[in-house]
């Protein structure tokens, strides 16, 4: 673990004997603090620092100068109990502002610490520190932490593992040993340089160069030999694999070379195990396998590839790398020249495969882990999830026919308010969202038609959010659609929840066929869902957690074009039911104080200070 990471509170040296005086202070403070946290602490407490340096790294012959957190590439890997609280100061020494999300971790009431920029928080200044209060509740299994500013989660992320509380254990029998293999993406240029650039011109953000499997892209790829990422195991031993993808705009294919792996969890949750020579995991997701080290002893590939869902013409917009890494028995044998390539990885576009993997992904539904599918569901949503142009006078851009590239939920194209829409909330303040994201699209027609007409494809650019009351149940249905004949598979994520996925087919929903086959039994609950390209998928949650959240697809450059809203959900009747007040250090919105309105509760002096006037 690396030291500057981790000081325990278990370690800490006792120290002196407080005075009388200064117990009854202490005490007062306790009583304080206890008093402004609505959410009680439950486990243990973990403390973690977390310093944003850039650093160079060379992969592929060349050499990037890239924001990380502790040096490391992935960032450095924390570890909890189920339903500890964890505190992480992240100090920003690099030269551009972030902000980090723990991502599936839901937050009860403390979305302040949620991480997503313009949402929940502004972004921590270069120069600035920022303590992170991380509330984990039923969350069990392996999620990840990463940056959601601009495109800087490419080079900040790392995994968060939440093992059972003391004195329980898995659903399975325990494994041997472990490993975490983290799918991130390389890029050869500065990467936010190039998005905003492309922004501005409308035209494709830029793919990466290379997958890396643990920061390394592995033997197929050009000066990668010499440092491909080795994992040794012991024959006859059987290992739990906790599988990250982090990669920024891309579903992959990962497998094994002649080993099959036993799914047991995903995103935060267990699953009923199946057995699988390969999985496909989206941007965003995790995946827990077994793996039993039972063949001849040698080395074998680990292989990751692009599971592509685009058109046929968007072929080359795609990285066709392969990511590689090594599994090693270890022992006294003779190497192989070469290792054994996995024969049962599917190809590219293999949407069979991709569609028979998600298939099988059940909830365990058994007496210690239930499942508590929404039945009584007071809002129903229908969300197209589309690709976009704006239009650019004489056709001056870099998009299709001239005009800019965009995305959109229910065709509106989300647009970023000047400070985050929590804060705006939480005070009152008018003029940084509307309140009137619509439950339906403002047009029907045949959405997974091809050649649909252009002046469908036209979204509105605005702030809308959604508004829940607490505890409704909510059924949402994400439709796919063709408009400007970029159809592909959309990873729809949730900030604040994990959600239910009932059902889900190719083609248009049918709103009266459709609902007869949905799953209300075992259900798996995961955090982000794969909307089929041409086709939809239908979640349901109960809205208990109050605050801010964010919905985005996970591709980051269908997010960077407008494919995301907020949830807000309301307070319910209660203190514990309630959204917490927000801590006194948030990083302070770079806007003019004197051009927003305020509530009658909060004084000039507060607000200015919010707005980093004083």
């Amino acid at each position: 673990m690396h030291a500057l990471l981790r000081r325990s509170m278990e370690n800490r040296r006792p120290a002196a004997r407080p005075m009388a005086s200064e117990l009854l202070i202490l005490l007062m403070f306790l009583v304080a603090v206890a008093a402004t946290f609505l959410v009680p602490v439950q486990g243990a407490v973990h403390y973690y620092d977390f310093v944003l340096k850039e650093k160079n790294f060379t992969r592929l012959c060349n050499t990037q100068r890239m924001l990380v957190v502790n040096d490391s590439l992935p960032g450095p890997m924390v570890r909890v109990h189920k339903g500890d609280t964890m505190y992480v100061n992240v100090y920003n020494e690099g030269d551009h502002a972030i902000t980090i999300h723990w991502h599936g971790v839901k937050q009860p009431g403390n979305p302040w610490s949620d991480g997503p920029e313009y949402i929940t928080q502004c972004p921590i200044q270069p120069g600035t520190n920022f303590t992170y209060e991380v509330i984990f509740s039923n969350e069990e299994g392996t999620l990840w932490w990463h940056a959601h500013s601009d495109w800087s989660r490419h080079s900040i992320y790392g995994a968060i593992v939440i093992d059972p509380v003391n004195g329980t254990t898995y659903p399975f029998p325990a494994p041997d040993g472990e490993e975490i293999l983290i799918l991130g993406s390389w890029y050869d240029f500065n990467v936010n340089e190039e998005v905003d650039e492309d922004l501005i011109t409308g035209g494709n953000l830029p793919d990466s160069d290379a997958y890396m499997i643990n920061g390394q892209p592995g033997d197929f790829c050009n000066c990668s030999r010499e440092s491909t990422y080795r994992w040794v195991v012991d024959y006859g031993k059987t290992y739990l694999l906790r599988i990250v993808n982090a990669v920024m705009n891309a579903e992959l294919f990962l497998a094994i070379a002649d080993h099959n792996l036993t799914v047991v969890g995903m995103d935060g949750n267990y699953v009923k195990p199946f057995v699988t020579g390969y999985i496909m995991i989206s941007p965003g997701q995790t995946i827990n396998v077994l793996l039993t080290a039972n063949k001849m002893p040698g080395h074998y590939y680990i292989v990751v590839h692009n599971f592509d869902t685009t058109p046929t013409d968007a072929a080359e917009f795609f990285d066709h790398a392969n990511a590689s890494a090594i599994l090693m028995y270890s022992g006294d044998y003779s190497a192989p020249d070469s290792p054994i390539y996995p024969s049962q990885l599917p190809y590219y576009e293999d949407y069979n495969a991709g569609n028979a993997f998600l298939a099988k992904l059940r909830s365990l539904a058994d007496e210690q882990h239930p499942v508590n599918v929404p039945m009584n569901i007071t809002t129903r949503m229908f969300i197209t999830v589309s690709m976009n142009i704006i239009p650019c006078p004489n056709q001056s851009c870099d998009g299709p026919v001239g005009d800019k590239i965009a995305s959109s939920m229910n065709n509106i194209s989300f647009v970023n308010p000047g400070m985050d829409i929590l804060q705006a909330y939480y005070r009152n303040l008018r003029g940084f969202y509307t309140p009137d994201f619509p439950n339906w699209p403002p047009t029907m027609f045949n959405f997974t038609e091809h050649g649909l007409p252009y002046s469908l494809a036209v979204p509105q650019k605005a702030t809308k959010v959604k508004m829940l009351n607490y505890n409704e149940e909510v059924e949402i249905t994400f439709q796919g659609t063709a408009l400007i004949n970029a159809s592909e598979n959309h990873p729809m994520h949730m900030h604040g929840y994990s959600f239910y996925v009932v059902g889900s087919g190719i083609g248009n929903f049918d709103n009266v066929t459709d609902p007869l086959s949905f799953n209300l039994v075992d259900p798996v609950e995961v955090n982000t869902v794969s909307v089929p390209k041409k086709g939809w998928a239908t979640i349901r949650f109960k809205a208990s957690n109050p605050g801010v959240w964010l919905w985005h697809c996970h591709l980051d450059r269908h997010l960077s074009w407008g494919m995301d809203t907020a949830m807000i959900v309301k307070n319910g009747d209660t203190p514990e039911t309630s959204l917490r007040r927000p801590p006194a250090n948030m990083p302070k919105c770079d806007v003019p104080f004197a051009s927003w309105l305020q509530s009658l509760d909060d004084s000039d002096e507060e607000l200015a200070q919010l707005f980093g006037q004083q």
